[in-house]
Formats: structure tokens, C-alpha cells, sequence
């Protein structure tokens, strides 16, 4: 064998020292991107949780509360038990799991501090961003994991919700964990993968019910291409997996009893399942998530679907039926609550490895300087979204938020129930006031009652509503100008007693003389 050829082979294939270079240079990479993503979720940690869905974090803030009163000694009796009556007001849908630690946290620190959940949320979602990254590189390549890893952290939507106060964040978390121990499952079919899957999923499902449906929909889809239907049905370590999927959430809300999981189903699948029907909810599905996740980033996510192997398209399409049939169960929320898309986004960035797997193999033919300016431009596709997620934070300024509120709930009179118009469904009232109050339901809420077939007319509506109401409260400006009907109600037939910056109070246990 000539020189030539010895030289030729030896830099052909790369070496162990430039493999180990070449994979210490990935996970430093990693790592930067991991801190970068920490950083912008904890940016303006202690603002009040008012800038994402406050409804959602007060809740959670609300439940953690009443368990840390309960589990401190010298909690005032009188506070432990409105925590605990306004935390059974807020209506449990899934395991207080993040409350749970959050209170256990605030017993460590001796004092209440809502900002303790954004740390944990945070700490999840780059947990399941290093996941996300393995399985990416399993699937595809270091480089088009580190793409798939990129969106994941630096999408300005995923970054304010993954620090939010509520379970998503957890439950996304836990569906990437699943998603890559059941790839692995998928290679050697070892029992040390099918249980870490079963667990993995259990958990998802367990953190927010809503999991079920991806988990499910992939598990099956990967089962059934390994096995083929009939063999799937006869493999003992399939119906392992599924056991262990469904103990725990089957022990929590079947054999104890808890969670408010039928009233949910009845109110938001049942009640308003005509919409699936109609060909406008999924445009008004496509353009809403469209606007947080990008258009051009769904299309080019479905190609890599369609462009991918063989094994990783099971994946990916288990993963998207999963989410399709999910929206189909809870379509309003389809096209008005944003954070029910959460565990899109890893589904989004896997999908798009498989393009930026196309896309590294073509850049590695290509000289050192297009690989530089490649390089520059994923800087700058990262700097980018960090930059408007920070400002998106920075916008609003919530500090004043308690003060307010604690102010309206000490001048609340004590003497009589009272019914609001108020924002969040009394909860920034009630966390922050210690008051609780009855409502009156906001213009979205009658047209989700229209949508439900359950609308009435107003007139009904409103003395159905103050029978037996003291006073009625109106905190939400913006609503009280867009329900003219109520103004002219209550301006015309009871008195005003109280006035203030963005508050009314009328009187209606003495109307006004006709």
C-alpha cells in the first residue's frame, strides 16, 4: 500500500482525539445555550405572576399557600383556614405536585415567596431541554439536535410559559423524558427502557391529565412499528408499559376519588364538542398557534415529518396525532389559551431536527468560510428571541399589583356578600385581598356560555346573580365599558358608595328610588 493511500485512509474518517474534541465542543455548546435559556427565565424573577396567564399562576399560588399555612406550626388559625377554604374554591383538575414543593420550599425559607415556582418550572424545562437534545442527536445528529434544542429554549412563547406558575411546564418535562426512553425502548426493546418509559409517561399523565393523549397516541405508534399489531398485543413488556402509564393517575383520581376531572370533561369536552365540526375551528386553531409558534416553522416541522427515517417518523407522527386528537377534546381552548400548546413545542423541535440533520450534511460540504457565516447566523437566530423574550418581560411592571389589591380588599365592607365584576375569577382578590367574592361572568365567559347552549337573558341573569348580594363590586374596567346593559342596570337602580382609581362599589340592598 502506497504513502498515498495510508494518508488518504487515515483522514477519512476522524480520529478519536478529534471525535472527543469534537464532542466536548458540543457540550460546551449546550451548556452556553442551557445558561442562556436559564438566565432570560429567571429575568425580573420577583415581578408579581401577572405576566402569563395570572389566572393560572394565582391559582397555583392560592393552593401552595394553603399548604404551607397547613404545614407550619405557628400559622395564624384564622389565615390557615381561609387558605384552605379559597384553595378548594379554585377547583382541582390535576395533583397540586409543583405546589406541593413550592410550599415545602417556603417552609425551608420561613416565609412566602410565589417567585420559588418560576426556579422550579425553569429548572424543568431545561431538564427536559438536555432530553430534547439527546434525542434529537439520537435521531438525527449533534447539529440539528443542537437546532431542535435552540427552538425549545429560545422561542419567546416557551420561554415566559415555561417559568409560569402552573403543571405544563413539568408535564412538558416529563412527555420529552418519555419520548426519548421510549426512541430507546425502540433499539435493543430492553426491559430497563420499557420501565423507564412506563414511568415516564405515568408521570406525564399524572402532572396534567391531558398528557394521556400524546403519550398514548406515540406509544402506540412506536408498538405497533416495532411489533406489528397482533405481536404487540402478545409482548409482555408492552402491557408492562402500560400498566405502569396508567397506575398512577388510576390510583389518584379513580381509587381516591380526587381531582374534578368529569366536571372538566363535561364542561369543556362535552359541552362545546359541536365546535370540531365546523371547518372555522381549524382555521381559528392553525392562526392561533401560528402566531406563537411561527407558520413558516409548522410547515418546515411537517416536512422534516415527511423527510425523516423510517423509525423516527413513528415518533414524530405518534407525537402529532397524539396532540391533534388532544386538541380535538378541548377545542375552545384550541384558539384562546395559548399554554394548552406548550407541549407543542418539543414536538415542533423534534420534527425540525430531521431538518436540520438535511441541512448539516449539506454544510459540512461546504468551505470553512460558509460554515463560519452558518455559524453567525445561528448566533444571531439565537440572540434574536432571547432578546425579544426579555422584552416581552420587561414590558409590563406588576409590582404595584399586591399593594392594590390588598387596599381593595381592606376597604371591602364586611357586612354583606358580595358579587364582582373583577379580573381573573376573583383570584387576585383573594391572594392578595384575603376576600372572596361571587361573580359576575365577563363578555368571554357569555359567549363561551352561548357556545355551551346555556345563555340567558340578561335581565334573568343579573336577579338570578344578586339574590341575596349585599353589594356588587366592579374592578375590571375594560369589562364594565365592553357590558353597557350592566352599567345602565346598576348606575340607574342602586346607589354608588364607593369610588376609586379602577374601582366602583354599588349598593344593592338599597336600590334607588324608582
Amino acid at each position: 500500500m502506497s504513502d498515498a493511500m495510508i494518508s488518504s485512509n487515515n483522514t477519512s474518517k476522524p480520529t478519536i482525539k478529534t471525535k472527543l474534541k469534537s464532542g466536548w465542543l458540543i457540550w460546551l455548546v449546550v451548556i452556553m445555550m442551557l445558561s442562556a435559556g436559564l438566565g432570560i427565565r429567571l429575568y425580573d424573577l420577583t415581578d408579581p405572576p401577572m405576566d402569563f396567564h395570572p389566572t393560572r399562576q394565582l391559582r397555583g399560588a392560592i393552593i401552595a399557600r394553603s399548604i404551607y399555612l397547613n404545614i407550619l406550626p405557628n400559622a395564624d388559625p384564622q389565615d390557615r383556614q381561609l387558605a384552605t377554604t379559597y384553595a378548594g374554591l379554585t377547583g382541582r383538575y390535576e395533583p397540586p405536585i409543583l405546589e406541593t414543593l413550592v410550599a415545602y420550599t417556603y417552609r425551608m425559607m420561613g416565609k412566602e415567596e410565589f417567585w420559588i415556582a418560576r426556579i422550579y418550572n425553569a429548572f424543568f424545562w431545561l431538564l427536559g431541554g438536555v432530553c430534547l437534545f439527546l434525542l434529537g442527536r439520537r435521531m438525527t445528529n449533534a447539529t440539528a439536535g443542537l437546532i431542535a434544542l435552540g427552538y425549545y429554549l429560545f422561542l419567546p412563547f416557551a420561554a415566559q410559559a415555561s417559568r409560569s406558575f402552573q403543571p405544563d411546564p413539568g408535564m412538558v418535562m416529563w412527555l420529552v423524558i418519555f419520548s426519548y426512553a421510549l426512541y430507546r425502548w425502540g433499539e435493543p426493546h430492553s426491559l430497563k427502557w420499557a420501565i423507564i418509559t412506563g414511568i415516564a409517561g405515568g408521570i406525564a399523565i399524572f402532572t396534567k391529565p391531558v398528557a394521556v393523549y400524546i403519550v398514548g397516541a406515540a406509544s402506540i405508534v412506536v408498538v405497533v412499528f416495532s411489533f406489528g399489531l397482533w405481536q404487540s398485543l402478545r409482548r409482555l413488556q408492552v402491557w408492562m408499559m402500560a400498566i405502569l402509564m396508567a397506575l398512577p393517575s388510576f390510583i389518584y383520581y379513580l381509587l381516591l376519588g380526587s381531582g374534578n376531572a368529569a366536571d372538566y370533561i363535561a364542561n369543556w369536552t362535552v359541552a362545546l364538542s359541536h365546535l370540531i365540526i365546523e371547518p372555522a375551528f381549524y382555521v381559528r386553531w392553525l392562526s392561533f398557534v401560528q402566531n406563537w409558534m411561527g407558520f413558516s416553522v409548522i410547515l418546515l416541522a411537517l416536512i422534516g415529518v415527511i423527510i425523516t427515517t423510517p423509525r423516527n417518523k413513528a415518533l414524530l407522527c405518534g407525537l402529532w396525532v397524539g396532540y391533534f386528537i388532544y386538541g380535538l377534546t378541548l377545542p375552545y381552548q384550541m384558539y384562546t389559551h395559548n399554554y394548552y400548546h406548550l407541549q407543542l413545542v418539543p414536538i415542533l423541535a423534534l420534527s425540525l431536527a430531521a431538518v436540520g440533520q438535511v441541512l448539516s450534511e449539506h454544510l459540512r460540504k461546504q468551505s470553512r468560510f460558509w460554515q463560519i457565516l452558518f455559524a453567525g447566523v445561528a448566533l444571531v437566530g439565537m440572540i434574536f428571541p432571547c432578546w425579544v423574550a426579555i422584552a416581552t418581560l420587561k414590558a409590563d411592571d406588576y409590582r404595584k399589583e399586591p399593594a392594590y389589591w390588598h387596599g381593595i380588599g381592606e376597604l371591602l365592607p364586611v357586612d354583606g356578600k358580595i358579587i364582582a365584576l373583577t379580573q381573573d375569577y376573583g383570584y387576585r382578590l383573594m391572594y392578595y385581598g384575603w376576600r372572596k367574592v361571587d361573580l359576575w361572568q365577563t363578555s368571554s365567559e357569555q359567549d363561551l356560555a352561548e357556545l355551551r347552549g346555556r345563555e340567558k337573558e340578561f335581565s334573568t341573569r343579573f336577579s338570578n346573580k344578586i339574590e341575596g348580594k349585599d353589594y356588587f363590586l366592579v374592578t375590571a374596567m375594560g369589562q364594565w365599558k365592553n357590558q353597557p346593559t350592566l352599567q345602565k342596570t346598576l348606575t340607574n337602580n342602586y346607589p354608588l358608595i364607593a369610588e376609586g382609581d379602577g374601582y366602583l362599589l354599588f349598593d344593592l340592598a338599597h336600590p334607588l328610588t324608582p
